[in-house]
């Protein structure tokens, strides 16, 4: 039995779920997302969402566990969101944003200039002495993974003297240099 897929959902006040035949439909204060699904069933009952699969089979067992967790997702974005923050390590390294297109200085001959979803909201930070840190904020947390991974993409940590753009708090793992 999936651990994950027969856990219910508890539905916060302000969120509206909305279910049809093959999509699932999630409505709340910061959003709305919608998803597809097959081969599991929604039952709504008191504000507790449920879902079911309509048998052992290894297929339906993996789907169980999978759509109970992006509609988990789905609510809990709707009614809090989701934030990501990126911190740019090395010397020179910049951030800044005007509006939704993100300006960074990764230590390249030229800036890196990065247009974000209008669905995920963006904002530096940059204080004195500490490195620029990149916050990402939105209600969808698969788009919102995906932006956040596309820009560590530009310059990914280096083992040697740990330089890049990381999370906040992503331990890197650090190598030796050259020995004489």
């Amino acid at each position: 039995m999936s651990r994950v897929g027969k856990s219910p959902i508890a539905i916060p006040e302000g969120v509206t779920v909305d279910i049809q035949p093959n999509v699932i439909t999630v409505k709340g204060k910061l959003g709305e997302l919608s998803q597809e699904y097959s081969d599991v069933s929604f039952d709504l009952q008191d504000n507790v969402l449920t879902v079911s699969r309509p048998s052992e089979a290894k297929d339906h067992k993996a789907k169980h566990g999978l759509y109970r967790a992006l509609v988990n997702n789905m609510v809990e974005g709707v009614s809090q969101g989701f934030t990501k923050e990126l911190e740019l390590v090395g010397v020179g390294y910049r951030a800044s944003n005007q509006g939704q297109k993100l300006d960074l200085a990764l230590g390249f001959s030229h800036n890196i200039l990065f247009d974000i979803a209008p669905e995920v909201k963006v904002e530096t930070i940059s204080e004195k002495g500490k490195n620029p840190i990149v916050k990402l904020s939105s209600h969808d947390k698969q788009l919102l993974g995906w932006v956040a991974a596309k820009i560590r993409s530009f310059r990914k940590p280096e083992p040697y003297k740990g330089k890049g753009v990381r999370f906040v708090g992503e331990q890197i793992r650090r190598k030796a240099g050259k020995s004489a």
